[in-house]
């Protein structure tokens, strides 16, 4: 595989963990589609380092990606100063 396939793959990657990452969370969250990709790829590079210091594993996959995903955007939320609303509360 080409270095180029291997960056479209990369992206697509970071696109989907990110976009999941995103709907777990509720509430508003306005973030680009290249920050929705970095948040894919920092969540999956973080939880692939947590899986392998734990488990010895060779990669982290699709659920312990999204829920690192997860966690990184709830703090970067909680560092902005917003609130996590649940879906069904109006302010």
């Amino acid at each position: 595989m080409g270095l180029l396939a291997y960056l479209v793959l990369l992206a697509l990657l970071g696109l989907v963990v990110g976009a999941l990452a995103r709907l777990a969370l509720p509430g508003p969250d306005p973030m680009s589609i290249p920050a929705t990709v970095g948040l894919g790829l920092a969540g999956t590079f973080v939880a692939g380092l947590v899986m392998r210091a734990l488990f010895d594993a060779a990669g982290p996959g699709l659920v312990v990606s999204v829920l690192v995903s997860t966690l990184i955007l709830w703090g970067i939320r909680r560092s902005r100063g917003e609130s996590v609303r649940p879906f069904n509360s109006r302010r």
